[in-house]
């Protein structure tokens, strides 16, 4: 299997669209509970800064997906945020370790200073993990900051990388 990391085309928003409503059904690691449709989604990828996809470049693929935007304006509009989205039967390929560092890269050649994650769930360990061997430095920690699926909350770890 070869992995390229691209920026999204058209023809790639039925793949976004589901491998982002499977992370949103998991309901442990996004804020979003509204699933995308055709409509929406198409709206939803168009509206951020740069959206990069993961594909399986033997196949055509797409196998996972991330989002950047700014994270606030103004004075704060050097920060950017990101979300990322691999499809389920394609996790431990590290294929989310490939859509940080493309996400790095873009954010800087789209002008950003910092790389800024509001809100990572404290259980998910395998991104927190990822992001600390990447350079991330968690900022604290919000207790109680995040509802998961089944109602009970979940800390929350900031954290940011300077671009």
């Amino acid at each position: 299997m070869n992995i390229a990391i691209r920026e999204y085309q058209e023809k790639d928003l039925p793949a976004m669209i589901r491998i982002w409503n499977e992370v949103v059904e998991e309901g442990i690691s996004f804020p979003q509970e509204e699933f995308l449709d055709e409509t929406t989604g198409a709206e939803f990828f168009a509206s951020q800064t740069y959206n990069g996809v993961a594909e399986d470049t033997d196949t055509g693929r797409v196998l996972g997906l991330y989002i950047l935007h700014p994270n606030n304006i103004g004075r704060c509009g050097h920060i950017c945020n990101a979300s990322y989205a691999v499809s389920k039967d394609s996790r431990g390929l590290h294929i989310g370790e490939k859509l940080v560092l493309d996400c790095l890269e873009q954010g800087k050649k789209h002008g950003f200073g910092v790389l800024q994650f509001n809100a990572v769930v404290a259980t998910n360990i395998h991104a927190r993990h990822l992001y600390e061997r990447l350079g991330f430095v968690q900022l604290g920690t919000i207790p109680k900051g995040f509802r998961m699926k089944d109602g009970h909350f979940e800390d929350i770890c900031p954290y940011y990388h300077e671009l």
